[in-house]
């Protein structure tokens, strides 16, 4: 149930979001509950240069199934900054700029969390962060009748579908540059 003019509005806003020369972040973790961390964050400028790229030593140990998803162990990030310390610099960069997510509503509760288990106030800017993997899902258009909405595409699935070469590793900075190449695919698709 693919419609025409929600995949029109996609790219249209694709288009836009471009046009405000946003920034790309990514994070890897130690998992997906509330008590897990960032172990891994990139963010890339509207030019894919990389602002930020760092492994990130959490206070807890990093569990076997996360580490098979993403490749990096406790010992990778024995030597690796603290969230506390890279913080200002995230921090200072995400200021006031648009940033395009993919699965933006994960890697915000990531960056809050990791912000509290250090006593870091942030709020985050929900009105300059958008999700490209939403955005994504109303361009592709497969229909989810038990959600009543399109579906979610994997980051590695939307890359593939757009024919993409670059790799879905599961680390910070590849995913980052991949997330920014699906919002130009989107956006190319008007031209």
């Amino acid at each position: 149930m693919r419609s025409t003019r929600d995949r029109q509005a996609a790219i249209l806003e694709a288009q836009a979001k471009i046009e405000r020369r946003p920034v790309y972040l990514d994070t890897e973790t130690t998992g997906t509950d509330r008590r897990d961390e960032i172990v891994d964050i990139c963010i890339v400028d509207h030019d894919g240069a990389v602002l930020i790229d760092t492994l990130v030593k959490p206070t807890i140990r990093i569990p076997p199934g996360a580490s098979r998803v993403h490749g990096i162990t406790d010992q990778m990030v024995a030597n690796a900054p603290t969230w506390q310390e890279i913080w200002p610099q995230v921090g200072a960069i995400l200021a006031d700029r648009h940033t395009g997510i993919y699965n933006a509503d994960f890697d915000l509760r990531m960056l809050a969390q990791s912000n509290r288990k250090y006593g870091i106030r942030w709020r985050a800017p929900h009105k300059q962060v958008f999700c490209i993997m939403k955005l994504y899902a109303r361009f592709y258009g497969q229909w989810n009748p038990r959600y009543g909405s399109y579906k979610w595409q994997t980051l590695e699935r939307a890359g593939r579908q757009c024919g993409i070469p670059l790799p879905n590793s599961h680390r910070a900075r590849d995913d980052a540059l991949l997330a920014r190449a699906i919002l130009h695919f989107m956006a190319a698709a008007g031209s």
